[in-house]
């Protein structure tokens, strides 16, 4: 029997290829790391950097239909609390809104508006604390806590 042992990384790519390997799907086929988005002073629109991280998203969903995303939204202690949860449910929204756009089924998205109620760091760390973060849930524990 002979064995062909390649160290030549062109002839390994090309080998590759030739086996039917697509770069692109290796890319989507990981849960993009990024998970938390902040914001500036009163804003809730993405930014360039973030819509290009949340089509890696909606690529990596698209292709693991088991999986749903809440979408938390936070903002700061600045102004008062009905504002910072609306303000928050408006951030936590655009990401939603994107990501349905992006081919992602609504039902599998939750957004939630939390306002200053969780800081991420100490409640004077404003720019910490202006965020949506996503989480990935398993369908089953989503059905399970929607009730």
């Amino acid at each position: 029997m002979t064995v062909l042992v390649l160290d030549n990384p062109e002839l390994l790519a090309l080998a590759a290829l030739a086996e039917g390997f697509q770069p692109d799907s290796c890319a989507e086929s990981h849960k993009p790391r990024q998970l938390k988005f902040h914001y500036g002073y009163n804003k809730h629109q993405l930014s360039t950097a973030d819509m290009d991280m949340l089509t890696r998203h909606g690529h990596y969903l698209r292709r693991n239909v088991h999986l749903h995303v809440r979408v938390h939204g936070h903002s700061d202690a600045f102004g008062s609390n009905d504002y910072g949860h609306f303000l928050s449910r408006m951030r936590a929204s655009a990401v939603e809104r994107f990501l349905i756009e992006e081919g992602v089924e609504e039902h599998r998205l939750k957004a939630v508006g939390w306002g200053p109620d969780r800081p991420l760091a100490t409640r004077a760390d404003h720019v910490a604390n202006r965020r949506v973060e996503l989480e990935y849930v398993q369908h089953s524990v989503s059905s399970a806590l929607s009730g």
